[in-house]
């Protein structure tokens, strides 16, 4: 079975986490989203990178949910959101594109 891409799972973790959290206006199930799709993330990085890759990346996924915070203020949620899930994809790939 092929895999999901982490780069793709960590964006559509804070994706759609957000959009849970938006359209249920339960929070917390919205971070339920955020968290699991997180934990299969750091999974994958950590069978692609090891495991100071997988922290590293771990780490820059709960800053891209922390600064999509300040970052609506000036530019709306849902680019925000957007934003720091490129972001987020892309500091991925820049780290597991050589795996293997």
């Amino acid at each position: 079975m092929p895999r999901i891409p982490s780069p793709a799972i960590a964006a559509a973790g804070l994706v759609g986490g957000y959009a849970v959290a938006r359209w249920t206006k339960k929070r917390p199930l919205g971070g339920v989203v955020l968290a699991a799709a997180g934990g299969v993330a750091v999974r994958e990085w950590r069978q692609d990178v090891g495991g100071k890759g997988a922290a590293g990346l771990a780490a820059a996924y709960v800053a891209a949910f922390a600064g999509s915070h300040p970052l609506a203020k000036k530019v709306g949620a849902w680019p925000a959101v957007f934003t720091v899930a490129g972001a987020m994809a892309g500091a991925s790939w820049a780290v597991t594109r050589h795996k293997g």
